[in-house]
Protein backbone atom coordinates (compact mmCIF):
# COMPACT_ATOMS: atom_id res chain seq x y z
CA UNK A 1 0.00 0.00 0.00
CA UNK A 2 2.90 2.21 0.77
CA UNK A 3 3.96 2.07 -2.84
CA UNK A 4 0.49 2.78 -4.24
CA UNK A 5 0.25 6.26 -1.71
CA UNK A 6 3.64 7.13 -3.50
CA UNK A 7 2.44 6.70 -7.05
CA UNK A 8 -0.65 8.97 -6.18
CA UNK A 9 0.51 11.51 -4.51
CA UNK A 10 3.39 11.83 -7.37
CA UNK A 11 0.69 11.75 -10.20
CA UNK A 12 -1.07 13.92 -9.01
CA UNK A 13 0.88 16.71 -8.94
CA UNK A 14 2.27 15.89 -12.56
CA UNK A 15 -1.30 16.38 -13.91
CA UNK A 16 -0.62 20.12 -13.09
CA UNK A 17 2.69 21.07 -14.13
CA UNK A 18 3.21 22.78 -17.61
CA UNK A 19 4.49 19.88 -19.17
CA UNK A 20 1.22 18.58 -18.93
CA UNK A 21 -2.41 20.25 -18.80
CA UNK A 22 -1.48 22.67 -15.53
CA UNK A 23 -4.52 24.77 -13.78
CA UNK A 24 -5.47 27.06 -16.41
CA UNK A 25 -7.41 27.12 -18.98
CA UNK A 26 -6.26 25.14 -21.90
CA UNK A 27 -6.34 27.56 -24.85
CA UNK A 28 -5.73 24.68 -27.84
CA UNK A 29 -9.02 22.72 -26.47
CA UNK A 30 -11.19 26.10 -25.79
CA UNK A 31 -10.23 28.05 -29.32
CA UNK A 32 -10.86 24.76 -31.18
CA UNK A 33 -14.62 23.69 -29.96
CA UNK A 34 -15.32 27.57 -29.02
CA UNK A 35 -14.15 28.77 -32.19
CA UNK A 36 -15.92 25.59 -34.43
CA UNK A 37 -19.33 26.90 -32.56
CA UNK A 38 -18.55 30.29 -33.36
CA UNK A 39 -18.06 29.28 -37.25
CA UNK A 40 -20.78 27.55 -37.66
CA UNK A 41 -23.39 30.52 -36.24
CA UNK A 42 -21.29 32.96 -38.57
CA UNK A 43 -21.77 30.51 -41.37
CA UNK A 44 -25.52 29.66 -40.68
CA UNK A 45 -26.36 33.46 -40.95
CA UNK A 46 -24.27 33.95 -44.15
CA UNK A 47 -24.79 30.47 -46.41
CA UNK A 48 -27.97 29.17 -44.43
CA UNK A 49 -28.79 26.83 -47.42
CA UNK A 50 -25.31 25.12 -47.63
CA UNK A 51 -25.14 24.72 -43.46
CA UNK A 52 -28.80 23.39 -43.54
CA UNK A 53 -27.65 20.87 -46.17
CA UNK A 54 -23.84 19.80 -44.86
CA UNK A 55 -25.79 19.17 -41.49
CA UNK A 56 -28.90 16.71 -43.12
CA UNK A 57 -26.09 14.77 -45.05
CA UNK A 58 -23.76 14.47 -41.53
CA UNK A 59 -27.12 13.43 -39.84
CA UNK A 60 -28.05 10.80 -42.98
CA UNK A 61 -24.46 9.71 -42.40
CA UNK A 62 -24.63 8.80 -38.66
CA UNK A 63 -27.63 7.33 -38.59
CA UNK A 64 -26.69 4.88 -41.59
CA UNK A 65 -23.87 3.34 -40.03
CA UNK A 66 -23.84 4.06 -36.22
CA UNK A 67 -27.17 3.54 -35.70
CA UNK A 68 -26.45 -0.16 -34.36
CA UNK A 69 -23.52 0.48 -33.00
CA UNK A 70 -25.22 3.55 -30.67
CA UNK A 71 -27.95 0.89 -29.83
CA UNK A 72 -25.66 -1.60 -28.36
CA UNK A 73 -23.27 0.84 -27.36
CA UNK A 74 -26.95 1.94 -24.55
CA UNK A 75 -27.59 -1.32 -24.17
CA UNK A 76 -23.95 -2.43 -22.73
CA UNK A 77 -23.96 0.42 -20.44
CA UNK A 78 -27.41 -0.29 -18.78
CA UNK A 79 -26.40 -4.00 -18.21
CA UNK A 80 -22.89 -3.43 -16.26
CA UNK A 81 -24.33 -0.90 -14.44
CA UNK A 82 -27.05 -3.11 -13.13
CA UNK A 83 -24.49 -5.80 -12.80
CA UNK A 84 -22.17 -3.71 -10.94
CA UNK A 85 -24.84 -2.15 -8.82
CA UNK A 86 -26.26 -5.66 -7.51
CA UNK A 87 -22.61 -7.18 -7.07
CA UNK A 88 -20.75 -6.81 -3.49
CA UNK A 89 -19.01 -3.76 -5.86
CA UNK A 90 -21.74 -1.50 -5.18
CA UNK A 91 -20.56 -0.73 -1.84
CA UNK A 92 -17.08 0.70 -3.36
CA UNK A 93 -17.16 4.20 -2.18
CA UNK A 94 -16.14 6.89 -4.62
CA UNK A 95 -14.25 10.31 -4.10
CA UNK A 96 -12.53 9.89 -0.49
CA UNK A 97 -14.75 11.09 1.62
CA UNK A 98 -16.89 9.55 3.91
CA UNK A 99 -19.87 11.45 3.60
CA UNK A 100 -22.06 13.07 0.63
CA UNK A 101 -21.66 16.34 -0.15
CA UNK A 102 -25.47 16.91 -1.08
CA UNK A 103 -28.66 15.61 0.69
CA UNK A 104 -29.99 12.46 -1.09
CA UNK A 105 -32.87 15.45 -2.32
CA UNK A 106 -30.65 18.28 -3.52
CA UNK A 107 -28.40 15.43 -5.06
CA UNK A 108 -31.19 13.56 -6.96
CA UNK A 109 -32.48 16.85 -8.25
CA UNK A 110 -29.82 18.44 -9.56
CA UNK A 111 -29.53 14.87 -11.62
CA UNK A 112 -32.95 14.83 -12.87
CA UNK A 113 -33.16 18.64 -13.84
CA UNK A 114 -30.05 18.30 -16.20
CA UNK A 115 -31.46 15.55 -18.58
CA UNK A 116 -35.13 15.79 -17.92
CA UNK A 117 -35.42 19.43 -18.99
CA UNK A 118 -34.78 18.34 -22.74
CA UNK A 119 -37.82 16.69 -23.14
CA UNK A 120 -40.06 17.26 -19.27
CA UNK A 121 -42.64 19.37 -21.81
CA UNK A 122 -41.30 19.32 -24.88
CA UNK A 123 -41.13 15.33 -26.32
CA UNK A 124 -42.97 14.41 -22.70
CA UNK A 125 -46.53 15.62 -24.54
CA UNK A 126 -46.03 14.77 -27.81
CA UNK A 127 -43.91 11.92 -28.15
CA UNK A 128 -46.42 9.52 -26.21
CA UNK A 129 -49.13 10.41 -28.54
CA UNK A 130 -46.79 10.53 -31.86
CA UNK A 131 -46.26 6.88 -31.10
CA UNK A 132 -49.77 6.27 -30.43
CA UNK A 133 -50.74 7.54 -33.71
CA UNK A 134 -48.29 5.83 -35.46
CA UNK A 135 -47.83 2.25 -33.79
CA UNK A 136 -43.72 1.84 -34.41
CA UNK A 137 -43.30 -0.76 -36.73
CA UNK A 138 -42.10 -3.64 -34.13
CA UNK A 139 -45.43 -3.80 -32.81
CA UNK A 140 -46.98 -2.63 -35.64
CA UNK A 141 -48.92 -5.70 -37.12
CA UNK A 142 -52.10 -7.37 -36.02
CA UNK A 143 -55.24 -6.18 -34.31
CA UNK A 144 -54.37 -3.60 -31.83
CA UNK A 145 -57.12 -1.74 -29.51
CA UNK A 146 -56.84 2.02 -28.41
CA UNK A 147 -55.43 0.70 -24.95
CA UNK A 148 -53.07 -1.33 -26.74
CA UNK A 149 -51.75 1.57 -28.66
CA UNK A 150 -51.80 3.41 -25.44
CA UNK A 151 -49.26 1.22 -23.65
CA UNK A 152 -47.14 1.00 -26.65
CA UNK A 153 -46.78 4.58 -27.17
CA UNK A 154 -46.21 5.44 -23.93
CA UNK A 155 -43.33 2.29 -23.32
CA UNK A 156 -42.08 3.43 -26.75
CA UNK A 157 -41.29 6.67 -24.34
CA UNK A 158 -40.04 4.97 -21.32
CA UNK A 159 -37.54 3.22 -23.39
CA UNK A 160 -36.12 6.79 -25.46
CA UNK A 161 -36.61 8.22 -21.87
CA UNK A 162 -35.43 5.49 -19.29
CA UNK A 163 -32.99 3.28 -18.03
CA UNK A 164 -30.67 3.15 -21.19
CA UNK A 165 -30.91 6.72 -21.67
CA UNK A 166 -29.60 7.39 -18.52
CA UNK A 167 -27.61 5.46 -17.97
CA UNK A 168 -24.92 6.36 -21.02
CA UNK A 169 -25.37 10.03 -18.61
CA UNK A 170 -24.20 9.21 -15.66
CA UNK A 171 -23.47 5.66 -14.50
CA UNK A 172 -19.96 3.46 -16.02
CA UNK A 173 -18.05 7.12 -17.29
CA UNK A 174 -18.89 8.52 -14.02
CA UNK A 175 -16.91 5.89 -12.30
CA UNK A 176 -14.41 6.00 -13.81
CA UNK A 177 -13.92 9.70 -13.89
CA UNK A 178 -14.56 9.54 -10.12
CA UNK A 179 -11.59 7.58 -10.16
CA UNK A 180 -8.88 9.47 -12.04
CA UNK A 181 -10.10 12.92 -10.33
CA UNK A 182 -10.79 12.17 -6.72
CA UNK A 183 -8.18 8.82 -5.98
CA UNK A 184 -5.42 9.79 -8.78
CA UNK A 185 -5.55 13.66 -8.80
CA UNK A 186 -6.13 13.67 -12.91
CA UNK A 187 -8.00 16.94 -14.14
CA UNK A 188 -11.65 16.32 -14.71
CA UNK A 189 -12.15 16.42 -18.41
CA UNK A 190 -13.56 14.35 -21.32
CA UNK A 191 -9.79 13.19 -22.10
CA UNK A 192 -9.54 11.46 -18.32
CA UNK A 193 -12.18 8.63 -19.53
CA UNK A 194 -9.62 6.93 -21.57
CA UNK A 195 -6.81 7.00 -19.14
CA UNK A 196 -6.81 3.66 -18.53
CA UNK A 197 -5.71 2.75 -21.92
CA UNK A 198 -2.86 5.74 -23.32
CA UNK A 199 -2.10 6.49 -19.45
CA UNK A 200 -0.30 9.78 -18.18
CA UNK A 201 0.80 10.85 -21.66
CA UNK A 202 -2.90 11.45 -22.49
CA UNK A 203 -2.42 14.39 -20.35
CA UNK A 204 0.33 16.25 -22.24
CA UNK A 205 -1.02 19.53 -23.62
CA UNK A 206 -0.06 18.32 -27.34
CA UNK A 207 -1.67 15.11 -26.93
CA UNK A 208 -4.11 14.54 -29.90
CA UNK A 209 -6.44 12.07 -28.62
CA UNK A 210 -6.47 13.96 -25.28
CA UNK A 211 -7.36 17.23 -27.59
CA UNK A 212 -9.69 15.67 -29.63
CA UNK A 213 -11.39 13.92 -26.82
CA UNK A 214 -12.24 17.40 -25.28
CA UNK A 215 -13.18 19.09 -28.08
CA UNK A 216 -15.34 16.77 -29.97
CA UNK A 217 -17.30 16.57 -26.29
CA UNK A 218 -17.70 20.32 -25.99
CA UNK A 219 -18.88 20.47 -29.50
CA UNK A 220 -21.40 17.60 -29.06
CA UNK A 221 -22.93 18.68 -25.60
CA UNK A 222 -22.93 22.19 -27.17
CA UNK A 223 -25.29 20.36 -29.98
CA UNK A 224 -27.41 18.76 -27.10
CA UNK A 225 -28.02 21.82 -25.12
CA UNK A 226 -28.21 24.20 -28.31
CA UNK A 227 -31.45 21.34 -28.85
CA UNK A 228 -32.83 21.96 -25.81
CA UNK A 229 -32.87 25.63 -26.14
CA UNK A 230 -34.09 25.19 -29.57
CA UNK A 231 -37.26 23.28 -28.48
CA UNK A 232 -37.78 25.69 -25.57
CA UNK A 233 -38.04 28.44 -28.18
CA UNK A 234 -40.46 26.87 -29.96
CA UNK A 235 -42.76 25.32 -27.38
CA UNK A 236 -42.32 28.90 -25.43
CA UNK A 237 -43.47 30.97 -28.26
CA UNK A 238 -46.09 28.84 -29.41
CA UNK A 239 -47.37 29.23 -25.88
CA UNK A 240 -47.13 32.23 -25.51
CA UNK A 241 -49.36 32.92 -28.73
CA UNK A 242 -52.23 30.83 -27.16
CA UNK A 243 -51.88 32.40 -23.81
CA UNK A 244 -51.26 36.16 -24.65
CA UNK A 245 -51.80 36.51 -28.38
CA UNK A 246 -48.28 36.64 -29.07
CA UNK A 247 -47.27 36.29 -32.88
CA UNK A 248 -45.70 32.78 -33.03
CA UNK A 249 -42.62 34.66 -35.20
CA UNK A 250 -39.02 33.78 -35.54
CA UNK A 251 -38.17 36.98 -33.04
CA UNK A 252 -40.46 35.62 -30.69
CA UNK A 253 -38.45 32.36 -30.39
CA UNK A 254 -35.62 34.25 -29.76
CA UNK A 255 -36.65 36.46 -27.20
CA UNK A 256 -37.36 33.39 -24.99
CA UNK A 257 -34.00 31.93 -25.89
CA UNK A 258 -32.54 35.57 -24.65
CA UNK A 259 -34.30 35.03 -21.45
CA UNK A 260 -33.47 31.58 -21.06
CA UNK A 261 -29.84 32.24 -21.92
CA UNK A 262 -30.22 35.40 -19.28
CA UNK A 263 -31.49 32.77 -16.39
CA UNK A 264 -28.48 30.68 -17.03
CA UNK A 265 -25.94 33.23 -17.07
CA UNK A 266 -26.91 34.71 -13.81
CA UNK A 267 -26.78 30.99 -12.62
CA UNK A 268 -23.74 30.71 -13.69
CA UNK A 269 -22.45 33.83 -12.39
CA UNK A 270 -23.69 32.25 -8.84
CA UNK A 271 -21.90 29.08 -8.98
CA UNK A 272 -22.91 25.27 -8.42
CA UNK A 273 -23.63 25.42 -5.20
CA UNK A 274 -25.90 28.39 -4.84
CA UNK A 275 -26.97 28.67 -8.78
CA UNK A 276 -27.96 24.95 -10.13
CA UNK A 277 -29.21 23.70 -6.75
CA UNK A 278 -31.28 26.55 -6.00
CA UNK A 279 -32.77 26.11 -9.61
CA UNK A 280 -32.97 22.39 -9.72
CA UNK A 281 -34.78 22.27 -6.05
CA UNK A 282 -37.41 24.72 -7.03
CA UNK A 283 -37.93 23.03 -10.36
CA UNK A 284 -38.11 19.42 -9.32
CA UNK A 285 -40.57 20.57 -6.66
CA UNK A 286 -43.03 23.04 -9.03
CA UNK A 287 -43.10 20.07 -11.06
CA UNK A 288 -43.91 17.59 -8.73
CA UNK A 289 -46.88 19.96 -7.45
CA UNK A 290 -47.77 19.91 -11.13
CA UNK A 291 -47.96 16.18 -11.60
CA UNK A 292 -50.13 16.14 -8.47
CA UNK A 293 -52.63 18.68 -9.91
CA UNK A 294 -53.14 17.14 -13.21
CA UNK A 295 -53.51 13.68 -11.17
CA UNK A 296 -56.40 15.38 -9.48
CA UNK A 297 -58.25 17.03 -11.80
CA UNK A 298 -57.28 14.73 -14.98
CA UNK A 299 -57.91 11.24 -16.13
CA UNK A 300 -56.65 9.79 -12.56
CA UNK A 301 -56.81 6.33 -12.69
CA UNK A 302 -55.95 6.22 -16.22
CA UNK A 303 -52.47 7.47 -15.09
CA UNK A 304 -51.93 5.03 -12.81
CA UNK A 305 -53.07 2.04 -15.30
CA UNK A 306 -51.44 3.23 -17.84
CA UNK A 307 -48.17 3.97 -16.07
CA UNK A 308 -48.15 0.65 -14.45
CA UNK A 309 -49.20 -1.37 -17.62
CA UNK A 310 -46.52 0.70 -19.66
CA UNK A 311 -43.91 -0.02 -17.72
CA UNK A 312 -44.58 -3.36 -17.49
CA UNK A 313 -44.94 -3.64 -21.28
CA UNK A 314 -41.66 -2.14 -21.71
CA UNK A 315 -39.90 -4.31 -19.31
CA UNK A 316 -41.26 -7.71 -20.52
CA UNK A 317 -39.77 -6.21 -24.80
CA UNK A 318 -37.06 -4.53 -23.05
CA UNK A 319 -34.89 -6.40 -25.27
CA UNK A 320 -36.40 -6.35 -28.72
CA UNK A 321 -37.08 -2.80 -27.95
CA UNK A 322 -33.20 -2.07 -27.41
CA UNK A 323 -32.10 -3.78 -30.12
CA UNK A 324 -34.32 -3.88 -32.84
CA UNK A 325 -33.17 -2.73 -36.77
CA UNK A 326 -36.36 -3.78 -38.65
CA UNK A 327 -37.14 -0.05 -40.32
CA UNK A 328 -33.78 1.84 -40.61
CA UNK A 329 -35.82 4.85 -41.61
CA UNK A 330 -38.50 5.12 -38.26
CA UNK A 331 -35.11 4.32 -36.21
CA UNK A 332 -32.95 7.14 -37.38
CA UNK A 333 -35.75 9.63 -36.52
CA UNK A 334 -36.61 8.47 -32.96
CA UNK A 335 -34.32 6.03 -31.35
CA UNK A 336 -31.31 6.59 -33.20
CA UNK A 337 -31.81 10.01 -32.61
CA UNK A 338 -32.30 10.26 -29.09
CA UNK A 339 -29.31 7.55 -28.29
CA UNK A 340 -27.31 10.08 -30.34
CA UNK A 341 -28.51 13.05 -28.15
CA UNK A 342 -27.56 11.12 -25.13
CA UNK A 343 -24.58 10.02 -26.08
CA UNK A 344 -23.18 13.85 -27.19
CA UNK A 345 -24.54 14.86 -23.74
CA UNK A 346 -22.77 12.05 -21.80
CA UNK A 347 -19.03 13.45 -21.00
CA UNK A 348 -20.04 16.50 -19.98
CA UNK A 349 -22.93 15.13 -17.96
CA UNK A 350 -20.73 12.63 -16.57
CA UNK A 351 -18.10 15.11 -15.46
CA UNK A 352 -21.28 17.04 -13.74
CA UNK A 353 -22.70 14.15 -12.31
CA UNK A 354 -19.08 13.57 -10.57
CA UNK A 355 -18.99 16.78 -9.50
CA UNK A 356 -21.85 16.64 -7.04
CA UNK A 357 -21.52 12.73 -6.14
CA UNK A 358 -18.32 12.66 -3.99
CA UNK A 359 -18.45 10.61 -0.90
CA UNK A 360 -21.61 8.30 -2.58
CA UNK A 361 -21.30 4.57 -3.31
CA UNK A 362 -21.50 2.80 -6.89
CA UNK A 363 -24.93 1.17 -5.76
CA UNK A 364 -26.18 4.66 -5.11
CA UNK A 365 -24.78 6.11 -8.07
CA UNK A 366 -26.30 3.36 -10.55
CA UNK A 367 -29.67 3.61 -7.98
CA UNK A 368 -30.32 7.28 -8.47
CA UNK A 369 -28.74 7.59 -12.39
CA UNK A 370 -29.72 4.40 -13.84
CA UNK A 371 -32.96 3.34 -11.82
CA UNK A 372 -34.70 6.23 -9.83
CA UNK A 373 -34.20 8.96 -12.67
CA UNK A 374 -35.88 6.75 -15.29
CA UNK A 375 -38.56 5.60 -13.35
CA UNK A 376 -39.41 9.33 -12.47
CA UNK A 377 -39.08 10.51 -16.19
CA UNK A 378 -41.65 7.37 -17.07
CA UNK A 379 -44.03 9.25 -14.36
CA UNK A 380 -43.38 12.54 -15.81
CA UNK A 381 -44.10 11.46 -19.14
CA UNK A 382 -47.39 9.20 -18.22
CA UNK A 383 -48.90 12.14 -17.24
CA UNK A 384 -48.23 14.67 -19.54
CA UNK A 385 -48.69 12.03 -22.54
CA UNK A 386 -50.71 9.59 -21.22
CA UNK A 387 -53.06 12.43 -20.20
CA UNK A 388 -52.92 13.61 -23.83
CA UNK A 389 -53.95 10.07 -24.98
CA UNK A 390 -56.69 9.73 -22.72
CA UNK A 391 -58.87 12.76 -24.30
CA UNK A 392 -57.40 11.88 -27.53
CA UNK A 393 -58.89 8.13 -27.26
CA UNK A 394 -62.55 10.10 -26.14
CA UNK A 395 -62.43 12.85 -28.88
CA UNK A 396 -60.26 11.95 -31.61
CA UNK A 397 -58.78 14.51 -33.20
CA UNK A 398 -58.46 16.82 -30.69
CA UNK A 399 -54.87 16.68 -29.56
CA UNK A 400 -53.82 15.04 -32.50
CA UNK A 401 -54.54 17.71 -35.40
CA UNK A 402 -52.71 20.90 -33.01
CA UNK A 403 -49.98 17.91 -32.92
CA UNK A 404 -49.71 17.59 -36.83
CA UNK A 405 -50.68 20.55 -38.18
CA UNK A 406 -48.12 22.57 -35.83
CA UNK A 407 -45.60 20.11 -34.43
CA UNK A 408 -44.60 18.64 -31.39
CA UNK A 409 -44.49 22.30 -29.78
CA UNK A 410 -48.65 22.44 -30.07
CA UNK A 411 -49.02 19.26 -27.75
CA UNK A 412 -48.52 20.59 -24.13
CA UNK A 413 -51.15 23.39 -24.93
CA UNK A 414 -53.60 21.17 -26.54
CA UNK A 415 -54.14 18.86 -23.85
CA UNK A 416 -54.17 21.50 -21.35
CA UNK A 417 -56.74 23.40 -23.34
CA UNK A 418 -59.07 20.01 -22.46
CA UNK A 419 -58.13 20.61 -18.31
CA UNK A 420 -60.08 23.44 -15.98
CA UNK A 421 -57.61 26.21 -14.89
CA UNK A 422 -56.07 26.38 -18.43
CA UNK A 423 -54.20 29.36 -18.23
CA UNK A 424 -52.56 29.15 -15.02
CA UNK A 425 -51.70 25.55 -15.88
CA UNK A 426 -50.51 26.61 -19.44
CA UNK A 427 -48.55 30.17 -17.71
CA UNK A 428 -47.15 27.37 -15.21
CA UNK A 429 -45.77 25.11 -17.43
CA UNK A 430 -43.70 27.89 -19.72
CA UNK A 431 -42.64 28.76 -16.58
CA UNK A 432 -40.74 25.35 -15.11
CA UNK A 433 -39.66 25.12 -19.30
CA UNK A 434 -38.03 27.99 -19.46
CA UNK A 435 -35.88 27.35 -15.36
CA UNK A 436 -35.65 23.12 -17.07
CA UNK A 437 -33.65 24.11 -19.47
CA UNK A 438 -31.83 27.00 -18.18
CA UNK A 439 -30.57 24.53 -15.16
CA UNK A 440 -29.39 22.16 -17.96
CA UNK A 441 -27.67 25.17 -20.20
CA UNK A 442 -26.08 26.25 -16.76
CA UNK A 443 -24.69 22.74 -15.91
CA UNK A 444 -23.90 22.15 -19.48
CA UNK A 445 -22.33 25.45 -19.66
CA UNK A 446 -20.21 24.39 -16.38
CA UNK A 447 -19.53 20.77 -17.75
CA UNK A 448 -18.26 22.52 -20.78
CA UNK A 449 -16.07 25.27 -18.42
CA UNK A 450 -14.70 22.20 -16.61
CA UNK A 451 -13.67 20.00 -19.34
CA UNK A 452 -11.19 23.23 -20.78
CA UNK A 453 -9.59 24.16 -17.71
CA UNK A 454 -9.46 20.84 -15.43
CA UNK A 455 -10.83 22.78 -12.74
CA UNK A 456 -13.51 22.21 -10.41
CA UNK A 457 -14.04 25.88 -10.08
CA UNK A 458 -13.55 27.21 -13.34
CA UNK A 459 -13.95 30.93 -13.71
CA UNK A 460 -17.24 32.26 -14.33
CA UNK A 461 -16.12 34.09 -17.28
CA UNK A 462 -15.34 31.12 -19.07
CA UNK A 463 -19.00 29.41 -18.03
CA UNK A 464 -20.82 32.41 -19.09
CA UNK A 465 -18.96 31.93 -22.48
CA UNK A 466 -20.19 28.61 -22.97
CA UNK A 467 -24.01 29.87 -22.16
CA UNK A 468 -24.23 32.62 -24.56
CA UNK A 469 -22.39 30.49 -27.21
CA UNK A 470 -25.12 27.70 -26.81
CA UNK A 471 -27.83 30.30 -27.33
CA UNK A 472 -26.12 31.85 -30.44
CA UNK A 473 -26.15 28.77 -31.70
CA UNK A 474 -29.81 27.71 -31.02
CA UNK A 475 -30.57 30.93 -32.42
CA UNK A 476 -28.88 30.21 -35.83
CA UNK A 477 -30.10 26.65 -35.87
CA UNK A 478 -33.87 28.37 -35.96
CA UNK A 479 -33.44 31.16 -38.70
CA UNK A 480 -31.42 27.76 -40.89
CA UNK A 481 -34.30 26.04 -40.46
CA UNK A 482 -37.17 27.97 -39.91
CA UNK A 483 -38.73 26.40 -36.97
CA UNK A 484 -38.09 23.14 -38.21
CA UNK A 485 -37.28 20.51 -34.87
CA UNK A 486 -35.61 18.18 -37.26
CA UNK A 487 -32.78 20.88 -38.03
CA UNK A 488 -31.91 20.61 -34.46
CA UNK A 489 -32.37 16.48 -34.16
CA UNK A 490 -30.11 16.69 -37.55
CA UNK A 491 -27.21 18.71 -35.68
CA UNK A 492 -27.58 16.82 -32.48
CA UNK A 493 -27.23 12.95 -34.28
CA UNK A 494 -23.94 14.59 -36.83
CA UNK A 495 -22.03 15.81 -33.25
CA UNK A 496 -21.85 12.34 -31.39
CA UNK A 497 -20.19 10.44 -33.83
CA UNK A 498 -16.56 10.76 -32.15
CA UNK A 499 -17.86 10.77 -28.79
CA UNK A 500 -19.77 7.26 -28.69
CA UNK A 501 -15.90 6.06 -29.36
CA UNK A 502 -14.80 7.72 -26.32
CA UNK A 503 -17.90 6.11 -23.89
CA UNK A 504 -17.01 2.74 -25.19
CA UNK A 505 -14.13 2.23 -22.73
CA UNK A 506 -15.66 2.77 -19.24
CA UNK A 507 -17.67 -0.08 -20.08
CA UNK A 508 -15.39 -2.64 -18.73
CA UNK A 509 -12.93 0.08 -17.37
CA UNK A 510 -15.78 0.82 -14.69
CA UNK A 511 -15.48 -3.01 -13.78
CA UNK A 512 -11.89 -2.98 -13.31
CA UNK A 513 -11.77 0.24 -11.02
CA UNK A 514 -14.84 -1.29 -8.91
CA UNK A 515 -13.14 -4.43 -8.55
CA UNK A 516 -9.54 -2.53 -7.53
CA UNK A 517 -11.29 -0.29 -5.34
CA UNK A 518 -13.38 -2.97 -3.56
CA UNK A 519 -9.67 -4.76 -2.83
CA UNK A 520 -8.73 -1.38 -1.25
CA UNK A 521 -11.67 -0.72 1.03
CA UNK A 522 -11.82 -4.13 1.87
CA UNK A 523 -15.09 -4.97 0.57
CA UNK A 524 -14.77 -8.76 0.54
CA UNK A 525 -13.80 -8.70 4.06
CA UNK A 526 -16.82 -6.49 5.46
CA UNK A 527 -14.80 -4.52 7.20
CA UNK A 528 -15.75 -1.04 8.51
CA UNK A 529 -13.77 1.23 6.60
CA UNK A 530 -12.82 5.11 6.81
CA UNK A 531 -11.07 7.29 4.57
CA UNK A 532 -10.47 9.91 6.91
CA UNK A 533 -8.18 7.39 8.84
CA UNK A 534 -6.45 5.55 5.68
CA UNK A 535 -3.06 7.17 5.60
CA UNK A 536 -3.03 5.43 1.94
CA UNK A 537 -5.29 8.00 0.22
CA UNK A 538 -4.13 11.69 -0.01
CA UNK A 539 -7.18 14.04 -0.11
CA UNK A 540 -8.00 15.87 -3.66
Amino acid sequence: MAKEKKTTQFTKKKYYTDEYLGTGVQWGSFIISGGFLLLFVILAFFIPDNMSSWVNNSFDFSAKYFGLYWQLLVFATFIVGLILMFSRYGRVKLGLVDSPLYSNFRWVAMILTTLLAAGGVFWAAGEPMAHFLNTPPLFADGELTEWDKAIIGLSQSFLHWGFNAWAILGTTATIVLMYAHYHKGMPLKPRTILYPIFGDKLFKRNHVVGILADVTSAVAVAAGTVGAIGFLGLQASYAAEQIFGLPNTLATQITFIVILIAIATVSAITGVDKGIQILSRFNVGFAVLLMIVILIIGPTMFIFDAFVSAEAFQISNYLMMSLTRGDPAWLAGWTVFFWGWFIGYAPMMAIFITRISRGRTIRELILAVGILAPIVSNIWFTVLGGTGIFFETKNPGIISEPLNNSGQEAAVMAILEQMPFTSILAFSFLIITIIFVATTTDSMAYASAVSVTGNDNPKTSVRVFWALIFGATAVALLAMGQSNVGMFQNFIVASAVPVSFLMLPPVWDSVKIAKELAVEQGIKGKKEYSFEEDDNYPHV
